[in-house]
């Protein structure tokens, strides 16, 4: 029997497609997200994101979203903050969360402030006629360093660079999506992913591929990369991971459902990369094995987002952000 929120969901749209570089990726976790809500009696509808969504959300007499965008527009907090302006309650963090956890430089300052472990990084030239020393670059972050855009989701544009003669290129094809980019120190060592799920951390997943690090390809469509849940790790260690994931997530003022990623270096010390507030919801996504792991089948977490649209009973703070940095 479903508990009385659900029965007051109403109409829901399913908020998928969208204009960014993760649309295909998007479309699948929506198609999946659409059909577990019908399956739980959900009345619901996809709508694939286009410049006239609101206009369709308010048409279709909608009463809140599901929010299954990636990337830029959909993640960033741009439909968040659409969604707050014709008042229908939405799933996921706030309009705020959204654009800091999309933004790796805004995430990284705020964990540096607080304590959370990051890997060192350099801003690269906004300007593309400005130019960068790559000889004191190499001298700051060492070899390898990984480059990144800051505001892309799924690993898109990012190159690991193993020497100087990459360097140029990986600038290159980051830029080719937007004109920040972040160098950053490379972690050598495992990778985990940490599900976060009304407060609380999912079991840790260990990733594991034979790629030069876990790329989009790896992501959603190679059939050779491993996700390891149990981990593998000392259950004092990945209590320690999850508490700092769990920090790191309040920290960016996230809510309600995300995920955290973190490298472990050969001394066991954790360092922790991105946050990402609309994670994928597709065959290969990471939220639903880790819920799975707990119990919790696909149709049940879907319903758990879904119930993060009922703002206040969410676990979003009105503290400032300076409030949520315990790790120090």
């Amino acid at each position: 029997m479903p508990n009385s929120k659900q029965l007051h969901f109403g109409k829901v749209a399913v908020l998928m497609g969208g204009p960014s570089a993760e649309r295909e990726i998007s479309l699948k976790s929506g198609a999946a997200i659409l059909t577990a809500l019908k399956e739980s009696n959900v009345q619901a509808e996809a709508i694939d994101v286009s410049t006239d969504v609101f206009e369709k959300l308010q048409a279709g007499n909608y009463e809140r979203a599901f929010i299954a965008l990636h990337g830029p527009l959909g993640e960033d907090g741009c439909i968040q903050g659409g969604l707050e302006i014709i008042g229908m309650p939405y799933s996921g963090s706030s309009v705020m969360a959204s654009s800091i956890c999309m933004n790796k430089l805004m995430t990284k300052q705020i964990w540096l402030g607080c304590g959370i472990p990051t890997p060192n990084y350099r801003v690269l030239c906004d300007d593309p006629n400005d130019e960068f020393d790559e000889d004191e670059l190499i001298a700051e972050l060492g070899l390898p360093m990984i480059f990144k855009p800051v505001s892309q989701g799924s690993s898109i544009g990012m190159t690991k660079v193993n020497s100087k003669a990459e360097i140029a290129s990986a600038w290159a094809s980051a830029r080719d999506f937007e004109e920040t980019v972040i160098a950053e120190q490379w972690v050598e060592g495992p990778e985990y992913t940490v599900a976060i799920l009304g407060g609380s951390a999912l079991p840790v997943i260990r990733l594991e591929t034979p790629r030069t690090f876990y790329d989009y390809d790896a992501k959603y469509q190679s059939n050779d990369t491993q996700y390891h849940c149990p981990c593998g790790l000392s259950e004092e260690l990945e209590q320690q991971i999850q508490t700092l994931a769990l920090q790191a997530f309040d920290a960016t003022e996230a809510s309600g459902w995300g995920r955290v990623d973190v490298m472990l270096d050969k001394d066991n010390q954790p360092w922790f990369l991105e946050v990402n507030t609309v994670p994928g919801m597709t065959d290969h996504s990471l939220v639903p094995m880790a819920a799975k792991a707990k119990n919790i089948s696909f149709n049940e977490l879907v319903i758990k987002i879904l119930q993060t649209s009922f703002k206040e009973d969410s676990e979003t703070s009105t503290n400032q952000l300076s409030g949520k940095c315990s790790a120090a």
